[in-house]
């Protein structure tokens, strides 16, 4: 009964570390990072496969009056609190990364250029095709394109579609119901895996 007692406390110490741990991760976030995380849509298995990558899915955190938020591109570009954003991905489970030398380069100037770029977008549809063009937006693009226009920043390398791995049964079947034949093989693209892989970040969480 003693080992019991023991072992229930245990593992009562260890739930309640977990969530306090959980709960100072989210303190430590601030605008401009990114949150990266695999998704629950039905493509994210396919772009795993295509980039190599367990990541399928990211957003850009920002700050607004103490409280977390996350702009991003799903269906439609929006902005969402951040324990929403995270409850959707698969498990709950998230990875956040900042820019090495954020405190440097993301000044109170270039942030609100940032949020304005981001919000310039909202409301815009998820665009299916990761086409480049800014008539719609995928979640990479729409933050690549966040921190490309107002530092002057690739956060990872932009990549032709023909340089991801296409090779899987999976991959090709979607491309065909999205592309038919016309697969646009030299467009140029950027996964969330390229952008998790930057050396231009570090690891936050």
């Amino acid at each position: 009964m003693k080992r019991f007692s023991i072992f229930i406390f245990a593992l009562v110490v260890t739930v309640l570390s977990a969530c306090s741990n959980n709960n100072t991760d989210l303190d430590k976030l601030k605008s401009g990072d990114l949150i990266f995380q695999t998704s629950n849509s039905r493509q994210s298995v396919p772009i795993q496969m295509a980039t190599h990558s367990e990541y399928s899915h990211l957003g850009m955190v920002f700050e607004k009056e103490d409280e977390l938020f996350v702009y991003e591109a799903v269906q439609p570009v929006q902005i969402v609190d951040i324990k929403t954003y995270i409850n959707r991905g698969n498990g709950g489970n998230y990875v956040v990364k900042r820019l090495k030398n954020a405190d440097k380069v993301l000044t109170d100037e270039v942030l609100e250029k940032m949020e304005k770029i981001a919000k310039s977008h909202l409301g815009k549809n998820y665009d299916i095709y990761f086409n480049w063009s800014d008539s719609k937006m995928y979640c990479s693009e729409y933050v690549w394109k966040i921190y490309k226009r107002a530092t002057g920043l690739e956060i990872g390398k932009l990549r032709n579609l023909e340089d991801f791995d296409l090779s899987s049964k999976t991959v090709k079947r979607i491309m065909k119901e999205r592309y038919g034949s016309n697969i646009p093989y030299k467009e140029k693209m950027i996964s969330p895996g390229d952008m998790f892989n930057s050396e231009l970040l570090e690891e936050v969480k």
